[in-house]
């Protein structure tokens, strides 16, 4: 009987979506609102480490955890990470299918044993060793220390990584990962937590850095637990639209480094290729004198990429406006047209509004509004914008414009690409002090902005 009671405690309903778990079976999931998502699962049986009381030392005395980082021979990368990868981390890369994980994994592994003659090890749990030598080859990824292994069961994996101590361990993909001693299928959320914590120890125990592929749900996140996010040191979201050539590596999530940093690469024939000058890329296409357009020099984390911000407002016959923004924050966009129409006079209501960020890159800090108020206005009195100028800021509610971050770096890079006129919060314009050749305009109101570009 006490068997019996021990082994209905030790199993557990876990919800596929969120990985809320319960004692019993329910319909529906309480975490989430998922409707027949709670699989049960038995959970593996540890022991209980014994051991003393804790030991307490001075902060001081505790040991440097400065590391020599590995550099992979990617500028775009080691950028985002903070300089390279950290020995004995764990690195999570997420994105949609076919966005390019996969190729992005074989270039690493390609530059660091190039580079550090050390071996690396990739290990696919999706696909053969000829599929992978097939693209490896056509990529130019192939180097006499990387070495390939296929399979799923994460025993295997630790047992072979701490054979061959490799400097880089790729695991493509966790979701595919599973551990003998749990009963449930590849890809439930036990077998995706259990898979991730024992590699993790592994990393942590014998110092190998392990990058760790996974795949994301409809909405975008990444799938499985949200407790895998909280395991590793970093999360990385590798992101794009298949239809445009470029993708944007982003921070989520960094123990070791800034979460605001991005790696611009472009997609091509032979593979992943880095951008090192994203703004002259973003803006080689540009339309000039055409209303609704302006440039905006925006900064993620410490690199100033300049994009431009498209808009098209369109008299509606429809009962009601569309508001579709892409590359931006609907939202924020609503709220926009809103001030527009309340303290600028502008009337937005009976127009369809689309806004772009041309290029296929997201821009989400608050310096992106002031650009979009410009469009926006541009377009509905269909007047363009001086091709030179710039502009940037954010807009409260109340109309005015407010002060943004890193002023400096945004006019550097403007005047680098030939841009004479620069428009500012008035703010920023009064504490700037800046010896270029470019013009600095300083507004305080959206109406004020309004008046100077004669919209």
């Amino acid at each position: 009987m006490k068997s019996e009671n021990k082994k209905k405690t030790a199993n557990r309903y876990s919800c596929q979506q969120c990985g809320y778990q319960s004692l019993k079976w329910l319909g529906r999931c309480p975490g989430c609102g998922s409707w027949e998502s709670l699989v049960e699962e038995i959970a593996p049986s540890r022991l209980a480490s014994g051991g003393g009381l804790l030991q307490a030392i001075p902060l001081a005395d505790a040991p440097d955890g400065e590391q020599e980082r590995i550099s992979t021979g990617m500028a775009e990368f080691d950028r985002v990470l903070g300089g390279g990868i950290v020995p004995g981390s764990v690195i999570l890369i997420g994105g949609e299918p076919g966005i390019g994980k996969s190729t992005l994994i074989l270039h690493i592994l390609a530059s660091i044993a190039t580079s550090s003659d050390r071996k690396v090890l990739y290990v696919s749990g999706e696909e053969s060793a000829s599929q992978i030598k097939m693209r490896a080859k056509r990529l130019a990824a192939i180097h006499k220390d990387e070495y390939l292994a296929t399979g799923t069961e994460v025993e295997g994996i630790m047992a072979l990584a701490e054979e061959m101590h490799p400097a880089l361990l790729a695991v493509d993909s966790i979701q595919t990962m599973a551990c003998s001693d749990i009963t449930s299928v590849p890809g439930s959320i036990g077998q995706v937590r259990e898979s991730a914590y024992r590699l993790l120890g592994m990393a942590k125990q014998k110092n190998i850095p392990v990058v760790l592929i996974g795949h994301v749900t409809k909405d975008g996140a990444i799938a499985g637990p949200k407790v895998l996010e909280h395991m590793v040191d970093t999360v990385l979201s590798f992101e794009g639209d298949r239809s445009h050539a470029y993708r944007l590596l982003r921070t989520v999530k960094n123990r070791f480094g800034s979460t605001n940093e991005i790696g611009v690469f472009e997609m091509k024939e032979e593979g992943l290729v880095q951008v090192g000058n994203p703004s002259e890329i973003f803006l080689a296409e540009r339309p000039l004198d055409a209303p609704g357009s302006v440039v905006l020099p925006s900064v993620e984390g410490t690199r100033p990429i300049l994009v431009e911000v498209q808009a098209l407002v369109s008299p509606t016959n429809l009962g009601t406006a569309r508001r579709t923004a892409i590359g931006a924050d609907p939202q924020r966009l609503a709220l926009l047209c809103a001030v527009l129409e309340k303290k600028a006079g502008l009337i937005m209501y009976g127009h369809d509004i689309f806004l772009n960020i041309a290029g296929g890159i997201r821009i989400d800090e608050p310096a992106l509004d002031l650009g979009v108020i410009c469009a926006l206005a541009s377009s509905l009195r269909e007047k363009p914008l001086p091709p030179a100028t710039v502009v940037c800021g954010e807009v409260g509610l109340a109309g005015e414009i407010r002060a943004v971050g890193q002023i400096e770096i945004r006019l550097r890079e403007a005047e680098r690409l030939g841009f004479t006129r620069f428009i500012m919060p008035k703010s920023n314009r009064e504490r700037c002090i800046w010896n270029g050749a470019i013009e600095m305009a300083g507004v305080s109101h959206i109406a004020e902005l309004i008046e100077m570009l004669s919209l």
